[in-house]
């Protein structure tokens, strides 16, 4: 027999009834009924039930285990009384009677229990990560992470894509957040970078002449954490492609997937039309680029309806340049109550708050009612009523001023007015395309223009489009939604030094700048690029969409901690003299 066990904690049915078995894992719980010990033993595979008596050669052995002690048994299976059949685990026809056991690792006092569905503080729980990871529902997300990753990998594989490893230590690289940084041994005062992302090294794999690249790639961000991001590294399915268009990265990705969401995502409807949403109308529609579709509200520009009305704050508002009103449509809204919860909503958000106009039955057909109403008039209520699609029992709210200023809001207010009315279709995953972002945007107070994307995608209309206003010049550049997250991020690359330089130039960089920082690409640009482009998919979002989780710490094995620190392990932890002395460093005190 195997030194430690003949079976997994998964693998007895009432096929092996009679059989002496070996097993080995944890003690899940102990339960004492009349004398006669009853203990769940739980491995990575599942739960066996095994049972001690007094009559047991290693009775007051088994007396002395306790939760979480590590522990291996020989036995002899027997078939339970079938009013005791437990159907919700595989093992639950027969329970093991304990010969023998032997204690493999015994455990101190918990710090927080496995068994069970308690609640602890964050620290706590990632602290001890370790026994965390031993909870049945947290050992099913990583679980089904690695199965994830897997059936990802041999959906490109399947696709004829090649799988390469890129550098983890390389140079520094506007990503669009900080590098970290590590300093060099062996060239004093000089700092490699962990990649934010493989971005020039794939591209570079293009020139090279492989046609189809992946892989499940590290990346590393010294971000600002928050739910649904890792506040330093995380992982992402990586891709590139040669000779292809917008619509051929499109097409390579949706089946990878969809295919994976339709495989792991527990019979949840996953949507097989992903629209192309253009960056305009998502932030005109949803307030965001990324949008969640499971909620059908559509915002719209209603301002001629409210120039020159009898609404002073809007109609005076409308006078400026650049501004616009909104509405955000309710359907099954059409109540005071509702419209003051919401309205206070958008208070407690920094707005002053959110006009409203509600529908009901009136003496002559439908009415408006509520103060806004009652400032512009039936014929104005009733366009809006109209435009928007409303009836009787539906309201209507509505923000105003430079859309820079009220998106924010009016995105948060879609989501919570969908959410309260019961509009969402939480029973789906919804996919779509945003497509033509700007290439550039300008900073409100200083106006220097700067990208707004990834740096290296290639503007639509090429070098003539650079030639013109910045802002208006629209990038091949790519996001995927779901269900209110950016999943996948990507672009048609910019591969012609010309229009690169030029592109960099608009930004405020020099060549001289953009050959010392893009060398290596602007080298290998000179001497026959390919046309080329790709996407990177977030395995940690998807993960968490699929586990049905808001937090993105509960589908990472070992995540640091809001603060970006690892309580386990102790990191970041100070360096010693003598390693400061080696890299020829000096650490500075923190600032008061």
């Amino acid at each position: 027999m195997h030194a430690y066990r003949s079976h997994t904690c998964a693998d007895l049915d009432a096929s092996t009834v009679g059989q002496t078995v070996r097993l080995a894992g944890w003690v899940h719980r102990v339960r004492d009924h009349g004398g006669v010990l009853f203990i769940d033993l739980r491995d990575h595979y599942g739960m066996t039930q095994v049972l001690c008596d007094p009559d047991s050669p290693v009775f007051a052995e088994v007396e002395k285990v306790r939760a979480e002690w590590c522990v291996q048994i020989d036995g002899e299976v027997k078939a339970r009384a079938p009013e005791l059949v437990n159907p919700k685990i595989p093992t639950g026809e027969i329970e093991v009677y304990i010969r023998g056991i032997d204690v493999l690792g015994r455990s101190a006092e918990l710090p927080l229990q496995v068994f069970g569905d308690q609640e602890y503080p964050e620290e706590t729980r990632l602290r001890y990560r370790f026994l965390d990871l031993r909870r049945q529902h947290l050992h099913d997300n990583i679980v089904l992470r690695s199965d994830v990753v897997r059936d990802l990998r041999q959906r490109m594989w399947d696709q004829g894509f090649n799988e390469f490893q890129t550098p983890i230590i390389t140079a520094s690289s506007p990503e669009g957040a900080r590098d970290f940084l590590v300093p060099s041994r062996l060239h004093p005062g000089k700092f490699y970078a962990l990649p934010q992302a493989p971005q020039q090294f794939k591209q570079l794999i293009m020139v090279s002449g492989f046609d189809k690249y992946f892989q499940i790639a590290p990346c590393f961000r010294d971000e600002d954490p928050r739910a649904d991001r890792s506040p330093t590294d995380f992982y992402q399915l990586d891709l590139e492609m040669s000779f292809v268009t917008q619509d051929d990265v499109f097409d390579a990705i949706q089946p990878v997937v969809q295919g994976c969401f339709e495989r792991f995502g527990k019979g949840r409807k996953v949507d097989t039309v992903w629209p192309q949403i253009s960056y305009a109308d998502a932030a005109l529609w949803y307030g965001t680029d990324k949008p969640d579709l499971r909620n059908p509200i559509k915002m719209q520009v209603v301002s001629e309806h409210f120039r020159g009305s009898g609404f002073a704050i809007f109609a005076k508002l409308l006078e400026q340049e650049g501004t616009e009103i909104r509405a955000i449509p309710a359907p099954g809204g059409g109540s005071r109550k509702f419209c003051d919860r919401m309205n206070a909503f958008a208070q407690k958000e920094g707005l002053p708050g959110m006009g409203y106009i509600f529908w009901r039955e009136g003496e002559s057909g439908i009415e408006a009612a509520g103060p806004l109403a009652k400032n512009i008039g039936p014929e104005r209520t009733e366009a809006i009523r109209q435009q928007l699609g409303l009836g009787k029992g539906d309201a209507a709210f509505f923000l105003g001023g430079k859309p820079s200023s009220f998106e924010r809001v009016a995105a948060r207010a879609r989501v919570q007015i969908g959410e309260e009315l019961d509009l969402v279709d939480r029973d789906r995953f919804a996919f779509a395309w945003i497509v033509d972002f700007p290439m550039y945007e300008a900073d409100e107070e200083t106006g220097e223009i700067d990208f707004s994307h990834n740096p290296f995608s290639m503007p639509q209309g090429g070098l003539e489009a650079l030639d013109g206003d910045p802002l208006k010049v629209l990038g091949w550049q790519y996001d995927l939604a779901c269900n209110g997250y950016e999943l996948v991020s990507g672009a048609i690359r910019n591969h012609k030094p010309e229009i690169m330089f030029k592109a960099f130039e608009i930004a405020g960089y020099g060549e001289d700048e953009v050959r010392k920082r893009f060398g290596g690409m602007v080298n290998a640009f000179q001497y026959g690029a390919p046309p080329h482009g790709g996407c990177a998919a977030g395995i940690d979002r998807m993960v968490m969409l699929l586990a049905d989780e808001q937090n993105i710490r509960e589908v990472i094995m070992f995540p640091m901690n809001q603060r970006a620190e690892d309580l386990m392990m102790g990191a970041p932890s100070e360096p010693s003299n003598e390693q400061l002395r080696e890299l020829r460093l000096r650490v500075l005190p923190p600032e008061e």
